[in-house]
């Protein structure tokens, strides 16, 4: 009787929730979290050397990153098995390329986080403490925020820096007075001269980080941990893109109309942004500029404290796998309940991780980063989004997913090609790198 009876619970479970949008929050995250100040820069930078040209671009990348990360929340969904059980599933080289990657990489992206953080700040108020005090002071707020708030708060608030940024770019994109007629050519595929690495970047570069990987564990931490929640997933995962779409396109209108005709060149990395506030300035007071800035700290912070949040995520599960590994825990014990019951984020490895993407990284604010460190860096980097492709492809077309939910076939066309995509991204930034 008590195996029928815990039957029937796990099936009232897993009822199928109608898809609506009070239940969307994870895709909000995602969507706030991968799009940094450098990937506004990139998009306007492409806006201001091919006008509206590559705007179908944008497009396609939403519809890759969608593609992405629904396979990601469909595993969690479908296997109740996070997605580092899955890549541990496919033997231990996984462990070991995410291991170096995840210490590297957040070494370095603590430090940039800061920065980009920091940099409208200092805009704001420029008789104020310096660049690197205020870069200090929002990753110390970022860890203490996310060190003591579990994941229905976080949420609350990057809905809110999401909401910010939403705002000010789409009304700085309407305010350059956009040429609709020229938008809409936009989406017509061309290739001008000398903007094929630029076109690969809108598809492939802005909202595509770790990032994407973490929104199956932001997916479980809502409570979101059976099929029951599969429509309701798909629905949050279009929203999360299309807002990036929103944001893309808002900045590549910002960059041909304000940009483009004008000539008008920009710092690459984060300090365009600032060179476009004074821009905005110029040509619409400082009122807009002010507001712009505001808009920029929104985006650079909601990235900061998503990271903290979400990757601090993916490492305590890559720990505790372990050390389950170690004692011989069979791999279908600790599954994403304990994601959505908030255990990890309690747990002495997420806030393990959480000093060391604060603390390290405040030496290379005051230090030049050395030669290896940034080698490394880049080159884990860019080999992170082709392994998340190519591993979803072979967890969601085997027997470690259940029949119904594996792959058919629009979704290994898109991870295909988006693995594709992600190899050509990979193999240029590496040649980009100063070796």
């Amino acid at each position: 009787m008590a195996g029928t009876t815990e039957h029937s619970a796990d099936e009232a479970l897993s009822v199928p929730r109608k898809s609506s949008w009070k239940y969307i929050g994870p895709g909000i995250v995602v969507a706030a979290t991968g799009v940094g100040a450098g990937d506004l820069v990139a998009t306007l930078i492409a806006g201001s050397k091919f006008g509206y040209t590559l705007m179908w671009a944008a497009v396609i990348g939403c519809i890759v990153k969608i593609s992405l990360a629904e396979a990601c929340g469909r595993w969690h969904l479908a296997t109740g098995r996070t997605l580092f059980e899955g890549w541990r599933s496919l033997g231990r080289w996984t462990g070991v390329y995410f291991a170096i990657y995840v210490v590297v990489w957040g070494f370095v992206y603590g430090a940039t986080a800061m920065s980009s953080s920091a940099l409208p700040i200092v805009a704001l108020w420029p008789d104020g403490p310096d660049l690197k005090v205020w870069a200090v002071v929002t990753g110390l707020i970022g860890l203490v925020f996310v060190w003591f708030n579990r994941y229905a708060v976080f949420e609350k608030v990057m809905t809110v820096l999401v909401g910010v940024m939403f705002v000010v770019v789409v009304y700085v994109a309407i305010r350059v007075s956009p040429d609709i007629g020229a938008s809409f050519a936009g989406l017509v595929p061309v290739l001008p001269d000398g903007s094929l690495l630029y076109t690969l970047g809108l598809i492939g570069g802005v909202g595509g980080t770790i990032t994407m990987a973490a929104y199956g564990y932001w997916v479980n931490a809502k409570g979101w941990t059976n099929t029951g929640w599969m429509k309701v997933m798909r629905l949050d995962n279009r929203v999360a893109y299309i807002t990036t779409g929103v944001f893309v396109v808002a900045m590549l209108i910002v960059g041909a109309e304000l940009l483009h005709a004008s000539g008008v060149a920009l710092n690459k990395g984060d300090r365009g942004l600032i060179d476009l506030g004074g821009v905005l300035e110029d040509k619409y007071g400082a009122t807009t500029a002010k507001l712009f800035l505001i808009g920029f700290f929104a985006t650079s912070f909601s990235s900061l404290i998503g990271v903290w949040h979400g990757v601090s995520l993916m490492f305590a599960d890559f720990v505790e796998r372990l050390q389950r590994d170690r004692k011989g825990v069979p791999a279908d014990e600790g599954t994403v309940e304990e994601v959505a019951a908030g255990q990890k984020e309690h747990s002495l490895p997420f806030r393990a991780y959480l000093l060391w993407l604060t603390f390290p990284p405040m030496a290379l604010l005051f230090l030049d980063r050395p030669f290896g460190l940034v080698i490394a860096y880049g080159v884990l980097g860019a080999f992170f989004m082709p392994f998340l492709a190519a591993t979803l492809l072979w967890l969601l077309n085997s027997s470690r997913t259940p029949a119904e939910w594996r792959n058919g076939a629009l979704s290994n066309v898109m991870l295909a090609a988006a693995g594709l995509l992600f190899v050509v991204l990979c193999v240029q930034q590496v040649r980009e790198l100063p070796w």
